[in-house]
């Protein structure tokens, strides 16, 4: 793969929403040979668990896992130590837990790589998921103000504990990029390319719209993996990228 259209794939993250890992192996053999992100979420990490995120490493992916940590700043710690030895590019964790389970975060890390472990992932926080409205941020949530202000906020939060991103809409990446810098990484779902269902997503943009308001990385789900042919609809993507 050339190498414009090789660095696209790699800021595409590919969400392996699977029950198992032979449906997620089917989908990875289809897209075989396109250097993508692989991200795996909670469905599948708790069904396949670590031997799947180490075979991954194995095949050469840069590997996302999604279990969005959110507890006690030790309990936190611990599990951030145990993913860090796993090998994986990068994790995410709660920034609702504060600034102390965030820290406990990267304590985490750092015990790990002092124990052995041989590279230190990403660590990034989630600030609202792209399912909540402006209705569910005020009266289910609880928290007034709009939801921009609510990620801007939480955004601010990893960046003083020292997290280097953020997961956020498409949307308010520019926001997060005023506030916490250019450097401070921005990983997106809620990208539906021209056309696609929308689902359980309230806040999308396309891939190439996403790009353009300065993401590092998209998430890419049901678009890719609930599509007749995976691989076309990647390719098509990347098309979409080479045009902007």
């Amino acid at each position: 793969m050339e190498t414009a259209r090789a660095q696209s794939a790699g800021r595409i993250m590919v969400a392996l929403d699977y029950a198992s890992a032979d449906e997620a192996d089917t989908l990875i053999q289809e897209l075989r040979g396109i250097p993508c992100y692989m991200k795996v979420g909670m469905q599948l990490f708790y069904a396949a668990g670590p031997r799947f995120v180490a075979r991954l490493k194995d095949e050469g992916y840069n590997v996302f896992l999604d279990v969005k940590m959110h507890d006690i700043p030790n309990t936190v710690k611990g599990g951030s130590e145990s993913v860090t030895r796993l090998g994986v590019d990068m994790f995410n964790v709660h920034a609702a837990g504060g600034i102390k389970m965030m820290e406990g975060a990267l304590e985490g890390v750092d015990k790990a790589l002092g124990g052995g472990a041989a590279k230190r992932p990403r660590v990034i926080a989630v600030t609202q998921l792209t399912s909540t409205s402006q209705m569910m941020l005020n009266e289910e949530i609880g928290i007034a103000g709009r939801v921009e202000d609510a990620v801007v906020r939480y955004a601010r939060l990893a960046r003083q504990a020292g997290l280097q991103g953020v997961v956020a809409s498409p949307l308010e990446v520019s926001a997060v990029k005023e506030a916490c810098g250019a450097d401070f990484i921005t990983v997106t779902p809620g990208i539906r390319p021209a056309g696609a269902a929308l689902g359980d997503q309230n806040r999308v943009m396309t891939p190439a719209e996403a790009f353009t308001a300065g993401t590092d990385y998209v998430v890419i789900g049901r678009p890719i993996t609930a599509a007749p042919d995976p691989r076309q609809a990647l390719e098509q993507i990347l098309d979409s990228l080479e045009i902007r």
